[in-house]
């Protein structure tokens, strides 16, 4: 019997993964007759076991040492636990019990080990449920326990928590939307409104430019709403010809046209009950804005050739890289569609807002879906490689990142992707430019501020990279290369002080 979203996973959607991974919850307390059921992750980078999804309202997440509790031993020593009486081992954790409230009786936790490792290797997790309803856990229920603990193990194989979960990941776990990867402060305000959007059935309006990934916003907000079981259907109002666009939306009845000798379905029917994804919507011409704003507000629309209305039960999810205010100014784009169409507005930042941060945690996720893929399991990126793709502007953005990384797996030649195998322009601004003037260059656009001491400019840049890294000063200290007791003292504070990054939010 499957977990469920096992095959929505498979199919690489992007779900809200703390509602996946607390309806498999769900599913394991129910299996096992037990009143909690706890997934632990192991956070490599921070040396620890971290859980945002259980059964534990009192707490948004909980942070275990390895080592410490029954959850820590087991990500440890990779051995399983069953405890009859908590009171009696001194393994027990009463930190938890003690914030929420919640007494724990019984006890059984057992490893998550991924299938393609080694039967000895690290476990990536912990699944873990509290007090049987019948009595102690015995020696069936362990068993049960464990092939459950294969079935998650399975399940995050297939989610973009795959390769946080990898020993020697640099960056600390963190995860929303499946295979949408950043913790930036920009992204974190996306999560938040596609989670506060997706639960309705509003009109959004996702703006971004090229490449940043609108797409999948829109079906992150279709997956995770009451729609996800029915269709999600894409238009691209802008590969298709004009004279195209309105039969494509609404289809025709037979003999609409020369050549029409049958009647066809649309796009809209397509989407009947689930969400209409119109892609580059501010290239409709504006005779289909009209009708499209007809559909909008009155759920109707006329199939080409017909006399009488359908109607229409979708979900309005429409994204551009086009200032549509400015294409309203200029009479290019219908008002009244504009702020029919933008109820919600969710704006995808570009690569470069998003900051060093996000862009070694999306390097890191592509390289590693890459190099299993292309079975390249050894291949690894050089510092060198690395600084190369902090110095590029991305105008091309996600899309171009990750198609920069595949192409460096698919054509090193070695077992070290160094800078020359980044399929990257030249740093240099003409031909015959080195790097290294070419970065003098840089450097000499880039100061027009009024003059300053080096001190100061120091601090002010100390300051913006630590920002750029969502205030994770760990993270910031790797990507200056200096230590982080160092990068302290360039911002006036004591080694002491916390590491915001590395706080429970």
């Amino acid at each position: 019997m499957t977990l469920p979203y096992l095959q929505a996973l498979t199919d690489r959607r992007p779900m809200d993964l703390d509602e996946v991974l607390r309806a498999v919850l769900d599913e394991v307390a129910q299996r096992l007759d037990a009143e909690r059921a706890t997934l632990f992750l192991v956070d490599h980078a921070r040396g620890e076991l971290v859980t945002r999804v259980a059964h534990l309202p009192e707490l948004s997440e909980i942070r275990l040492k390895m080592g410490q509790g029954i959850a820590g031993w087991v990500a440890q020593t990779g051995e399983v636990v069953r405890v009859p009486d908590s009171g009696a081992d001194p393994r027990f954790e009463q930190r938890v019990d003690l914030q929420t409230g919640f007494k724990t009786r019984t006890l059984l936790a057992v490893p998550i080990r991924f299938a393609d490792g080694a039967a000895e290797s690290a476990p990536a997790g912990v699944l873990q449920v509290l007090n049987r309803r019948s009595g102690a856990f015995e020696r069936e229920q362990v068993e049960q326990l464990e092939a459950l603990a294969a079935e998650v193990a399975h399940l995050l194989a297939e989610t973009s928590l795959r390769s946080q979960l990898t020993p020697g990941a640099r960056s600390p776990l963190d995860f929303r939307f499946n295979h949408i990867v950043g913790d930036s402060p920009v992204m974190r305000e996306v999560y938040d409104r596609t989670a506060r959007a997706a639960p309705t059935d509003v009109s959004v309006l996702i703006l971004g430019e090229s490449g940043v990934g609108k797409e999948r916003i829109a079906h992150a907000l279709h997956w995770s709403s009451p729609r996800r079981d029915a269709p999600f259907v894409k238009v691209d109002c802008a590969a298709l010809p004009a004279s195209l666009i309105e039969n494509e939306l609404f289809g025709h009845e037979r003999g609409a046209f020369t050549g029409a000798d049958r009647a066809t379905q649309g796009q809209v029917a397509a989407a009947e009950g689930g969400t209409l994804f119109l892609d580059e919507v501010g290239e409709l011409p504006l005779g289909v804005q009209g009708k499209l704003l007809r559909l909008i507000q009155d759920r109707t629309y006329l199939k080409v050739g017909a006399a009488r209305p359908s109607a229409a039960n979708v979900r309005f999810v429409c994204a551009t890289h086009r200032h549509l205010k400015a294409e309203v100014d200029r009479g290019a784009f219908r008002s009244d569609l504009f702020y029919r169409l933008q109820v919600i507005t969710i704006t995808v930042p570009s690569l470069r807002e998003r900051g060093a941060y996000d862009l070694d945690r999306l390097t890191d996720h592509f390289l590693y879906e890459a190099r299993k893929r292309h079975r390249r399991t050894e291949l690894r990126l050089s510092a060198a490689a690395r600084q190369r793709l902090h110095s590029h502007a991305w105008p091309g953005n996600v899309r171009e990142l990750e198609a920069c990384i595949e192409s460096a797996v698919v054509l090193s030649p070695g077992p070290v992707i160094e800078a020359a195998d980044l399929a990257l322009p030249a740093l240099a601004h003409g031909a015959g430019v080195s790097p290294r003037a070419d970065a003098s260059a840089a450097a000499d656009d880039a100061f027009r501020s009024p003059l300053v001491t080096l001190e100061a400019l120091e601090h002010a840049y100390v300051r913006h990279v630590v920002e750029a890294c969502g205030g994770n000063r760990s993270a910031a200290s790797r990507l200056l290369g200096i230590g982080r007791n160092r990068l302290l003292r360039k911002l006036g504070l004591s080694p002491d002080e916390p590491d915001r990054g590395d706080e429970t939010r």
